[in-house]
Formats: structure tokens, C-alpha cells, sequence
């Protein structure tokens, strides 16, 4: 990968766009805030019931606005839609566009991130055929999405602690419950609603995070 959310010396922020937006342009006043409030890896633009073109028109605001701040972009599900919009990536589950018809469109030199749900077997096929990241969860209850699925926080541990290749945690997650996922050693918290519903706003929702992953961070071996 050439470009990569790179996880550095500790946890790293992994926004989440909510699943519909209905104003794209105040929607990226409110992103702006939340990318001006703290350190964020990346974006992961998760349009949900929408057609192809609000996709792509969500896209042509969100992902320049990223990336000038050196934050990348994900599309959710779509490999095809990600390389059309100019974005760094795509996340696909384990419904969509299987791993490999990703890597294949994309190439090598943007991400390409696996729903692995609470599988040790799943996460480590995708690690193995060349993942850039797996992503465990939902670790908490979650309204933004269909998660019936509950992983356990000792399965984020034994990942970041024997394997190489970084780990998501999903599901749930706030400024208020991220801290035992932090502990564990996870590369990158993704949330969306923890953020976007903050009650001080996403910014500060953001500078909490970040506080918390900077005090509680476990030390990581040098690469």
C-alpha cells in the first residue's frame, strides 16, 4: 500500500459517515468539524439505501474534503464506486464484493478492509490473501446497522497482540465505552453515531477520543 490509514505507535480514529444524508453540503460542514477536532485515519463513506448517483454525488464532496486533510477515504461495499469517486479504498463484508474482485480492481496501492464479524478463521483467510485490515464486531449495541453478530474484547486482544495485520473495532462505540477496546491493543476504533451524536458535537466528540487513545494506548514494539 502506498496509501494506507496507518496505525503508527498507537490507536487511531476510523470515522464512519451516518448511513443516509439528506444535505451532503451541511453534512460536510458538521465532517469538517469532526476532522478539525483531532487525529482520524480515515473515512469510510457508508451510504445505505441510496442510488449509485447520491453515492457519487455524497462522494464528490466528502472524499476532496478528506484528503486535504490527509484522511482516507473508504467507500463501504462498492470496489467499483470506490475506484470511480477517487477514493483510497474500500471496506467490503463478508455479503459484498468478495475480497479478491476487490484487490483486482483496485490494485495493490489502495486499501482494501474485511468484515470478519467474531472470526478468527475468517479474519485469518483475509489476512492471509493480502488484506490491509480486518475489522471485528459490533463490540457494543448499535443502531446505526444490523448487527446481530457480538464479538468479545479478548478476541481484539489475542489479534493485536499475535498477528501483524492491523485490526478495526466496530459496533457501538463512544467516547464513553472505547477505552476497554483501546486497552486491548486495537489499531483503530471505527465509529459513526458516537461521533456524529455527541451531545457537545462531533468535534469534541473527536478530541475525546483521541485523549483517550493517547493515555491509554498499550506501548507497541518498534516496526
Amino acid at each position: 500500500m502506498t496509501t494506507s490509514p496507518d496505525p503508527q505507535d498507537r490507536c487511531r480514529l476510523y470515522l464512519i459517515t451516518p448511513p443516509r444524508l439528506d444535505d451532503v453540503d451541511a453534512f460536510a460542514r458538521t465532517l469538517a468539524e469532526a476532522l478539525d477536532g483531532g487525529d482520524v485515519a480515515c473515512l469510510q463513506l457508508r451510504l445505505k439505501d441510496v442510488d449509485d448517483d447520491a453515492i457519487r454525488r455524497a462522494a464528490e464532496v466528502l472524499v476532496p474534503l478528506a484528503q486535504a486533510r490527509d484522511v482516507a477515504v473508504l467507500m463501504n461495499d462498492r470496489p467499483d464506486l470506490a475506484l470511480a469517486t477517487g477514493c483510497d479504498g474500500v471496506h467490503v463484508g463478508q455479503d459484498d464484493a468478495p475480497y479478491a474482485e476487490a484487490r483486482r480492481l483496485l490494485g495493490e496501492n489502495r486499501i482494501v478492509g474485511v468484515t470478519c464479524h467474531d472470526s478468527r478463521d475468517l479474519a485469518m483467510a483475509a489476512g492471509e490473501a493480502g488484506a490491509d485490515y480486518v475489522a471485528f464486531g459490533a463490540f457494543y449495541p448499535t443502531s446505526t446497522k444490523d448487527a446481530p453478530i457480538r464479538a468479545d474484547v479478548d478476541l481484539l486482544r489475542w489479534w493485536a497482540e499475535a498477528m501483524v495485520v492491523p485490526v478495526v473495532a466496530i459496533g457501538g462505540i463512544t467516547p464513553d465505552n472505547a477505552r476497554p477496546l483501546i486497552e486491548t491493543g486495537a489499531d483503530f476504533l471505527a465509529v459513526s453515531a458516537g461521533v456524529w451524536a455527541w451531545p457537545d458535537g462531533p468535534g469534541a466528540a473527536v478530541a475525546r477520543l483521541n485523549a483517550l487513545m493517547d493515555t491509554h494506548s498499550p506501548e507497541r514494539e518498534p516496526a
